[in-house]
């Protein structure tokens, strides 16, 4: 429905313009609404602009992405005018003055209200199988926004057989269940003195995990009263400092300047594209499943600079291995190609990724994302760089990257997020540009 109301608005825009310029209605305009349409449409996917939890994304960053999509139709648009610059086409300002609104006010209110919101974006785990826990998860689903992955019972607990829920082990467990799916928080639903111990071991774990937690916000069940400053009978935590305001301008930031990057550069990654494709077999974007906030998994975009069969021969050069940890470095890996190596040298191949930060996926500035199986291998105060959106540079970027153990590397990642600042991507990003003209540290 929201799609069919935007691609109204659009033709609605391309007719409206047209006419206000003092054209009458051509085929020209038709060829231009059917390429706006279309353009809309793939540009939309791209930035899953209309899944359903897209409708939970704060207003700023919403208007921000209806923008994106409103500036890549006007785009089409400058472009046929200088293609075709007889044809009676809508001229670019007055489209830009009647859909640029229009497609805002039909987001902010229509899209909203109509979206779906059955599909949950956060994953979270219980501790405890007793009542409160029971109430805990009836709760969370009726939220309709929670994924209730299973509940950890306590040493002491049977958990009852009504139980609609999988039970997933014994709190003393938690590490190993962290480790193995991804959770966004993490409810410890009990107030038993019985438990406090293995509630505090397991409090430790979540904070070397870097995953948020919530305990009881009282010892009393409360059937009607409220606690003021808590909406779920739950209080939260989370180990990274909160700033609201500031994470708020971060994401407008990625969305904007990613946005804008995309445009500007879109004529040279439209030649890397046609090189990439010329120069050797197999696709040209390289998708790699990677793992992001909380350790939810993602597929990560990047211009394809290896041989076809790269993943299988990745096993025989193991042992070839220059860095140290879980992680694979070489500097003349034979598995890169010639256009490849120079594509890696300048982080070229990265830049798809700016959609990657679009859709949410990714930052500007965060840890760079690992892959599964390097994951799999983590000491657990490691996995704590998992608690903060990754992104396509960081202090690792800027101080050397394959020239730096992953110790070192590890530690940089968690400096940036126990002292991030919007200021200090800032920085990062400024110290980026010098490290990627001279290919600093590249392999």
């Amino acid at each position: 429905m929201a799609l069919l109301l935007d691609l109204l608005a659009l033709l609605l825009a391309s007719v409206g313009a047209t006419l206000l310029t003092g054209h009458s209605l051509t085929s020209a305009v038709s060829t231009f609404a059917i390429a706006a349409m279309f353009t809309w449409m793939i540009t939309a996917m791209a930035l899953r602009q209309y899944d359903p939890w897209a409708s939970d994304r704060a207003a700023l960053d919403d208007g921000a992405m209806t923008t994106i999509l409103v500036f890549a139709v006007t785009t089409v648009l400058a472009v046929m005018e200088l293609v075709l610059p007889n044809a009676a086409l809508p001229h670019v300002g007055l489209f830009l003055l009647v859909l640029w609104p229009v497609a805002i006010v039909l987001r902010a209110t229509v899209f909203r209200t109509l979206s779906p919101r059955s599909g949950p974006i956060d994953d979270v785990l219980i501790v405890g199988t007793g009542p409160l826990a029971r109430a805990t998860l009836e709760d969370l689903r009726g939220k309709g926004r929670l994924e209730v992955l299973g509940l950890v019972r306590f040493s002491n607990e049977q958990p009852a057989k009504t139980l609609k829920a999988r039970v997933l082990g014994v709190a003393t467990e938690l590490e190993q269940v962290l480790r193995a799916m991804p959770v966004a928080e993490v409810y410890f639903a009990s107030t038993h003195a019985a438990h406090s111990e293995e509630i505090q071991a397991a409090i430790k774990v979540c904070e070397r995990f870097g995953v948020p937690f919530a305990t009881p916000a009282t010892t009393y069940r409360l059937d009607r009263a409220r606690a003021l400053g808590v909406n779920d009978g739950y209080i939260h935590y989370q180990t990274v400092q909160s700033k609201p305001v500031e994470m708020a301008f971060k994401r407008l930031f990625d969305i904007v300047s990613s946005g804008i990057a995309l445009w500007v550069l879109a004529p040279m990654l439209l030649v890397v594209a046609v090189l990439v494709k010329l120069t050797s077999r197999g696709p040209l974007l390289f998708r790699q499943t990677r793992v992001g906030l909380h350790g939810r998994p993602f597929k990560m975009l990047k211009f394809r600079t290896m041989v076809e069969n790269a993943e299988e021969l990745k096993a025989k050069l193991a042992e070839q291995n220059e860095m140290d940890g879980p992680v694979f470095k070489m500097k003349k890996d034979p598995r890169i190609t010639s256009i490849g190596r120079i594509l890696r040298k300048f982080s070229i191949d990265e830049l798809p990724q700016l959609i990657n930060v679009l859709r949410g996926d990714m930052s500007v500035v965060g840890p760079r994302p690992p892959v599964p199986n390097e994951v799999a291998k983590y000491e657990p105060w490691q996995r704590r760089r998992l608690s903060v959106r990754p992104g396509l540079t960081c202090i690792w970027q800027v101080s050397g990257r394959n020239e730096i153990s992953f110790e070192q590397w590890m530690y940089m990642d968690l400096q940036y997020i126990d002292t991030w600042s919007f200021t200090k991507d800032i920085g990062l990003i400024l110290k980026t540009f010098p490290v990627v003209l001279t290919g600093r540290g590249a392999s």
